[in-house]
């Protein structure tokens, strides 16, 4: 049973570490370009080209469907090595709660967005969780709360690629126009590009000062990861115990005997995913300083491999021939909360300034 299983698995998930590989040899050579944006780009190259689109929709997509799940959840907690709560606490109680609130309107702004543009099912939801927080990452927790289908997370992880590359190149050429220092700069990019990958590649082009502001930033935002989770995670079992008292309260007035009532007891979703607890250890664990530089590097090239696989799995459900038919109204919706929380993540720097 599990040699079967493995043998189906292995020739997509052999084919994403190979993606991996590539990506991050490219990314080794050309550093503007981060990793794991790479790895989408190859995965929907994937299955859009002639000769690998049959890999991708045949022997491959099984392994391929595997890593855009479970190596998503280990890619997630191998990240929170990358958190030292410490760093967060130094800068200061005004510039964490500024940080704080920008996620805030940042997933309030662009929930509605979704909403207004009519998108469908928890599209809304899983755009303003990766928009606001970690991009992929982000996305990959929700959908594992709300027990969203694999295959709807593909178009929210297109966009959030599309945006925060946008940001890579778009936001180096406005720091001049608006004045802004290094520091202020590096702000700016932690606060409003979602990906980590992306704000590192985006704030390097300023210099150390504004990269190792907008790492400390981003990491901030990446802290509002399992809060938003779990209070999701909660809202989303009351909804499952609600929808089950009503169908069993509709069920004894219809006049059946009480005794049919009973059914096999319900699967909730879990409040807080396990991969969500291990990224909160991870981040513990480094806040406590006991771990050594190398174990520190060995996770974060860990967590590349992973989020990479999942990443270049997810790509390859990507066809661009359905996305121009169906995701037109879902790209303008994410270019709009684009310039949304760049506005907010802008305003949030003056307010430090001041």
């Amino acid at each position: 049973m599990v040699t079967s299983t493995l043998r189906k698995l292995a020739p997509g998930l052999i084919a994403a570490f190979a993606a991996v590989a590539v990506s991050l040899l490219v990314h080794s050579v050309v550093p503007m370009l981060p990793a794991m944006t790479i790895a989408v780009v190859l995965g929907i190259a994937a299955v859009n080209l002639p000769g690998t689109s049959q890999l991708c929709q045949g022997p491959w997509r099984a392994g391929l469907n595997f890593a855009g799940k479970h190596m998503m959840r280990v890619g997630i907690v191998f990240l929170g090595l990358k958190l030292s709560l410490g760093d967060i606490m130094d800068l200061g109680w005004l510039s964490v709660g500024l940080v704080v609130a920008v996620v805030l309107l940042s997933f309030a702004g662009t929930y509605a967005l979704g909403k207004l543009f009519r998108l469908d099912g928890d599209m809304p939801l899983l755009i303003a969780t990766g928009f606001s927080i970690c991009g992929a990452s982000a996305i990959g927790a929700m959908a594992a709360v709300r027990g969203t289908k694999h295959e709807d997370t593909v178009l929210p992880v297109a966009l959030v690629t599309l945006c925060g590359t946008l940001a890579i190149g778009v936001l180096p050429l406005l720091m001049g126009p608006l004045g802004l220092t290094p520091l202020q700069f590096g702000q700016w990019v932690g606060a409003g590009v979602h990906d980590v990958g992306q704000v590192v590649a985006a704030a390097q082009t300023a210099g150390p000062v504004a990269l190792a502001a907008a790492v400390v930033i981003k990491l901030t935002r990446v802290v509002m990861l399992a809060p938003m989770v779990g209070v999701a995670g909660g809202l989303e079992r009351r909804r499952h115990t609600r929808t089950l008292a009503r169908e069993q309260a509709e069920h004894l007035a219809s006049g059946q005997p009480a005794s049919t009532v009973a059914g096999p007891a319900p699967k909730f979703p879990p409040v807080v995913p396990l991969f969500v607890v291990g990224f909160l250890l991870m981040a513990t664990l480094r806040t406590t300083g006991w771990l050594p530089e190398t174990a520190i590097e060995a996770g974060a090239l860990a967590q590349d491999i992973a989020l990479g696989a999942a990443l270049f799995g997810l790509g390859s459900s990507v066809r661009i021939r359905e996305l121009l038919a169906t995701g037109m109204r879902a790209t303008a919706m994410a270019l709009c909360a684009w310039v949304l929380i760049a506005a907010l993540a802008f305003a949030a720097v003056h307010l430090m300034a001041g």
